[in-house]
């Protein structure tokens, strides 16, 4: 069983949608216990960094999201909920989980062709193999919702990266975490895949 973080951060019945087309049984939570206690976890999240931390902070599931990354418990973070596992977000200036070094930053965009949000499918590129990036080849797309992204300090917790002007970091992780500044639910075939190999995931990173 699959544990969904609700924290008013919305695309959880999509994500939800897309574990059922698949097979895989997963239920909402806003219930820190829960999280704690979880098998494995499904951090999504879109809209605004700062009053996503702040619903964590107030309801506990910020503490209950480091518990249970401390305990091992497998996680796969999604868009905002890959962007608030670093330390700070550039988005309203605020601390994130921490469970990650790093900042989520603002595009800079010089070419005036190219729109924030970065809005569509693109091209991932492995970086680092990962369990959940299995069977990924070179021009494989995914689909992308976001005007932020995530800067590990860490160069080997960058696992894909992806092109919007300059390069950036599109999937990130450490040990039991995983997360993807895309949208795995929104992907059709290879979305659906990942979610498949996350259900089977153990929380190991090689």
């Amino acid at each position: 069983m699959i544990t969904i973080v609700d924290y008013n951060a919305g695309n959880l019945r999509s994500v939800k949608r897309a574990c059922d087309a698949v097979g895989i049984k997963s239920v909402f939570t806003q219930d820190p216990e829960a999280v704690t206690q979880a098998e494995k976890i499904i951090f999504p999240g879109v809209g605004n960094a700062r009053s996503a931390m702040e619903t964590l902070n107030n309801t506990g599931l910020a503490e209950a999201m480091r518990q249970a990354f401390d305990q091992g418990v497998p996680i796969l973070g999604i868009c905002v909920g890959a962007q608030i596992i670093l330390e700070h977000s550039e988005e309203g200036d605020t601390s994130g989980l921490g469970l990650l070094e790093g900042r989520t930053r603002r595009f800079q965009l010089s070419d005036p062709t190219l729109k924030i949000p970065h809005m569509g499918w693109n091209e991932v590129n492995v970086a680092r193999r990962h369990p959940l990036l299995d069977g990924l080849e070179p021009g494989d797309e995914f689909y992308f919702v976001h005007s932020y992204y995530p800067e590990p300090v860490e160069e080997n917790h960058v696992f894909a990266t992806a092109e919007h002007g300059p390069r950036f970091c599109c999937a990130l992780g450490r040990n039991n975490l995983f997360a993807t500044q895309f949208h795995p639910e929104k992907s059709g075939r290879l979305g659906l895949a990942m979610l498949q190999r996350f259900a089977e995931w153990d929380g190991s990173s090689c």
